[in-house]
């Protein structure tokens, strides 16, 4: 369950009308938070992200799930599914069980995925895919527009 504070500080960037990857972004920094204050830890900083990501689309985030080719269909499906665990209105039990097991797992892992230095490491390497997939230009965008109409 995520912090009251972090719900209360995604609230307001929905209502200043900021995208949902910023609004997602703030449950990212709440993850690196939780791992650097020691609460569990991630087997690299990707994974850390997309705890925080999951916990935003169940929270009710309205983000897309990742493109078709971009990863794989397993974590499509499960993107899928969180955004509409967020947006049902019923809430479904969590089993007791099975969170501990979770929970348990990743205090396994090591704190060093929330490092400023691994979390430089994956920013340059996004940057580094962004950059192969080639630049946004006023065309580019112009066709997305395009295609979306």
């Amino acid at each position: 369950m995520p912090d009251k504070e972090t719900l209360e500080r995604v609230a307001e960037d929905k209502r200043e009308g900021k995208s949902p990857s910023t609004q997602a972004g703030e449950f990212v920094r709440e993850e690196m938070d939780h791992i650097r204050e020691g609460k569990h830890g991630a087997a690299n900083t990707k994974q850390a992200i997309a705890i925080g990501l999951s916990k935003a689309r169940r929270a009710g985030v309205d983000l897309a799930q990742p493109k078709k080719g971009r990863v794989s269909e397993k974590v499509r499906k499960q993107a899928a599914r969180d955004t509409k665990a967020g947006h049902s209105r019923k809430k479904k039990a969590i089993s007791a069980k099975r969170s501990r097991s979770s929970e348990a797992a990743l205090k396994r892992e090591p704190r060093s995925a929330a490092s400023h230095k691994a979390l430089s490491r994956q920013a340059k390497s996004a940057a580094k895919a962004r950059k192969q997939r080639g630049p946004v230009t006023a065309s580019s965008r112009a066709r997305t527009r395009k295609k979306a109409a």
